[in-house]
């Protein structure tokens, strides 16, 4: 899922932003005169999609997963060095073809 963004913010959006939060800052109102600025509780929340929290389990098992099987690591570096590892360019080359096709959807 992919969302365009397009464009910026209106200047005049900008600089009333700025304006507003420069007021608050220095506790001055409109009429001069200096009060209070009181803080508010925090109300935000966020409420995730079924998608989100899809993503969001599987981004928890891949980080759990060790990043290299070490297993396999061994038996093709022994393959290697006892000279018995077979290179298949078709299986490569169709694996790089799969990858490919899986990254343009």
């Amino acid at each position: 899922m992919s969302q365009k963004i397009e464009g910026s913010l209106p200047s005049q959006a900008t600089l009333r932003t700025t304006a507003v939060n420069t007021k608050a800052a220095s506790g001055a109102s409109e009429d001069g005169q200096t009060r209070a600025v009181g803080a508010t509780a925090a109300t935000d929340s966020l409420r995730l999609t079924g998608e989100a929290s899809g993503l969001q389990s599987l981004q928890r098992q891949l980080s759990a997963a060790p990043a290299v099987d070490s297993n396999r690591v061994e038996s093709v570096r022994s393959a290697l060095q006892g000279g018995t590892y077979k290179i298949n360019p078709d299986a490569i080359a169709s694996r790089m073809l799969d990858l490919d096709q899986q990254l343009s959807a």
